[in-house]
């Protein structure tokens, strides 16, 4: 990934939260459209978004509401390299505050997505693939988060060998196998608020 690949998709990142502002919209907004009330941890848009001709495939939950929390959700990001009815890897998870404001990036256990298993190298290999450009739910959600993948490939890219380092270190005390374990969720995070990570 260029450096000028990346302050492009910078920028592109702006540009998307820009324009939804006009409209008195956030990526947010767009993405629970429709939703009075959004369930926690029901996957919005109703029926996921997948363009069949890159593969990518994402969906957005909510968390259970706490006060002071200020993380509102997350984006699951994926691909489908053989198409909607082939394999699915999880790349990674984009945190957002409730005006759709990045917060961290993070990778979690096999368990919370329930993907088809790919070791670091060959999933790191899928992340340029990650480009979606559908109509629904909003065309600069697509964009937005398209680029914020692209913005931060190399940092993604940390996270999903951590992944793999975390997992292989995790010994479950029940003797079963580490991807099952529900003691690791969360993986590996990359703040992106200015705080450490947590």
């Amino acid at each position: 990934m260029s450096d000028a690949a990346r302050t492009t998709a910078r920028q592109e990142i702006a540009f998307c939260a820009q324009v939804l502002a006009k409209g008195g919209a956030t990526v947010l907004t767009e993405t629970l459209r429709g939703v009075e009330q959004p369930d926690t941890w029901t996957a919005y848009p109703v029926g996921e978004v997948f363009d069949p001709e890159t593969g990518a495939q994402w969906f957005y939950h909510c968390h259970d509401p706490s006060p002071g929390a200020a993380e509102h959700g997350h984006f699951h990001c994926f691909i489908r390299p053989e198409g909607k009815d082939g394999p699915i890897h999880h790349l990674c998870a984009v945190g957002v505050d409730a005006h759709g404001r990045l917060l961290r990036l993070f990778t979690v256990n096999q368990w919370v997505v329930g993907d088809d298993w790919l070791e670091a190298e060959a999933t790191i290999g899928l992340l340029p693939r990650f480009d979606v450009h559908m109509s629904q739910p909003n065309y600069l959600v697509n964009r937005w988060l398209t680029a914020v993948l692209t913005a931060h490939e190399p940092e993604i890219a940390a996270l999903i060998r951590a992944r793999d380092a975390a997992i292989a270190g995790h010994r479950p005390g029940d003797g079963g196998a580490a991807r099952d374990s529900h003691a690791l969720e969360v993986t590996a995070e990359h703040r992106l608020d200015g705080r450490d990570p947590a």
